[in-house]
């Protein structure tokens, strides 16, 4: 038999009103937290019990529909799912509840998310093609064609790592990863003819897949394992297999990275600069910080770049994975 244990707990709970507050303030609530309760309990109770005028969005409490995403010390949640215990076992007995975006809040947890709409709607996340108005049988997708979704479809646009996004966050051009997560859905479903159309989105420069720093952020917070970082892995790939990749350092990075690994088993950092720059440019913009590095040995020479020693496995594993040619 489980037991239900209790816990008084701090919380510093973001208050805004964009119709009267000029700038946000945070109010501190001592509140008793039983090891049952998820994050939106305590929404629920701040509202109930402490102040009526407490502001968020909930809806399902199924973690369906997206909307109780908030933060919690500055890590993304879902609000329904998100257990208690497992906050304080975290961050301990102080918790900061705040929007997904502060810079968007409209009234305490809930922002405009006009801007992720707006990305989602940039990538254009439905079936493209030209369909028969009287069709005579169904068009029917086999369980492996299904399954090369890779449950992209299970989003449920709550937004978490759109909002928990540093690329996004220090540029607004990005795209974002629940956009991409969407671009791949309807670019690997057999059905949509508009594959190249939404690669010319997501493969250019400043707002597409090669501005992602790959942090793994977004594969960190999202609650329904989406994983969008391997989406994005997918849409480099789709970049190359479609032949639209454009010569430029984010995609010399990429095939240098993979020619490293295959010649030595090792990632050659300094070759890895070199290849995805260009050697002047790289002498130009890395030069002194290069050169004290050698002095304290942090730069391999070409000649004294070790090898794996399960290179040959290496080299087997690169190519029965392998699907372009760069």
């Amino acid at each position: 038999m489980t037991t239900i244990t209790t816990q008084t707990i701090t919380f510093n709970v973001f208050r805004f009103n964009a119709e009267t507050d000029y700038l946000p303030h945070y109010k501190t609530i001592e509140m008793e937290v039983t090891s049952e309760e998820v994050v939106l309990d305590i929404l629920n109770r701040i509202k109930w019990d402490v102040d009526g005028s407490f502001s968020y969005r909930r809806s399902c409490r199924h973690g369906i529909c997206g909307a109780c995403a908030i933060k919690v010390n500055g890590k993304g949640v879902l609000a329904c799912k998100e257990r208690m215990n497992d906050l304080i076992e975290l961050f301990g007995t102080e918790l900061t509840l705040e929007p997904l975006s502060i810079k968007r809040a409209v009234k305490d947890m809930i922002i405009d998310k006009e801007d992720f709409w707006k990305k989602h709607e940039q990538v254009k996340p439905y079936l493209i093609d030209e369909i028969d108005e009287h069709p005579e049988s169904e068009n029917l997708v086999t369980p492996k064609e299904e399954a090369q979704l890779l449950e992209a479809d299970y989003c449920i646009q709550c937004g978490l790592c759109h909002y928990s996004c540093p690329s996004l966050e220090n540029n607004e051009s990005y795209i974002g990863p629940a956009a991409f997560a969407a671009a791949y859905r309807f670019n690997a479903d057999v059905r949509d003819k508009a594959t190249l159309d939404r690669l010319d989105i997501v493969n250019a420069p400043d707002q597409g897949v090669w501005d992602c720093v790959k942090c793994f952020e977004c594969q960190e917070v999202c609650p329904k394992e989406v994983n969008p970082i391997e989406k994005i892995t997918k849409l480099h790939n789709q970049v190359f297999e479609n032949g639209v990749a454009i010569n430029n350092v984010a995609t010399r990075h990429a095939v240098g990275f993979a020619h490293s690994i295959k010649k030595h088993g090792l990632l050659d950092e300094a070759e890895l600069v070199r290849y995805s720059e260009g050697t002047v440019p790289m002498l130009m913009k890395h030069g002194k910080v290069g050169f004290k590095m050698f002095k304290v040995g942090k730069v391999v020479m070409p000649w004294n770049m070790p090898k794996s020693d399960k290179l040959d496995e290496v080299k087997a594993l690169i190519k029965s994975s392998s699907t372009v040619k760069f």
